[in-house]
């Protein structure tokens, strides 16, 4: 039995560890400044200055799909008239998020961003309900929306 206890201990740990990690993503998403919600997606972000560039990091999270697939992420610095000044984009890895499931995320702009600034952050993916093991039926979604860049 003596020989058991470390396994026993290893199992518990890996499996505990499994678990608690949709929560510890669920308090990094409520802990961070800025929220958008909408029917399929729940993001969490933050904006911060970097060495001349600007950061834009957080998490995302499936509300919506059976499978949220190459999810990718916008970020881009807008003019007073709307057009890009500067902008960039990352992939969420995994490629494939399921329902209710999270994953963070980084991009970086090459441009610093002021106080004031208008940011509009764009995502896009192939959702699925599952049908057809997900390699057919399911909807290309794109989505944006903007928000003003506060002060620090």
């Amino acid at each position: 039995m003596r020989q058991l206890r470390p396994v026993f201990l290893i199992l518990f740990l890996l499996f505990g560890a499994c678990a608690s990690y949709p929560d510890v993503q669920q308090q990094r998403m409520a802990a961070l400044p800025h929220h958008y919600k909408q029917f399929d997606l729940l993001m969490g972000y933050e904006v911060m200055p970097a060495g001349g560039n600007t950061l834009v990091q957080g998490v995302v999270k499936n509300v919506r799909y059976f499978r949220m697939r190459n999810l990718e992420v916008w970020a881009a610095q807008l003019d007073d008239q709307g057009k890009i000044r500067a902008q960039g984009m990352t992939f969420i890895m995994p490629s494939e998020l399921g329902l209710d499931e999270s994953a963070d995320f980084s991009i970086k702009i090459p441009a610093p961003l002021a106080a004031g600034d208008r940011l509009r952050i764009t995502y896009k993916y192939f959702g699925t309900d599952g049908g057809n093991h997900g390699l057919g039926d399911g909807t290309n979604w794109m989505q944006s929306f903007e928000t003003v860049v506060p002060p620090r």
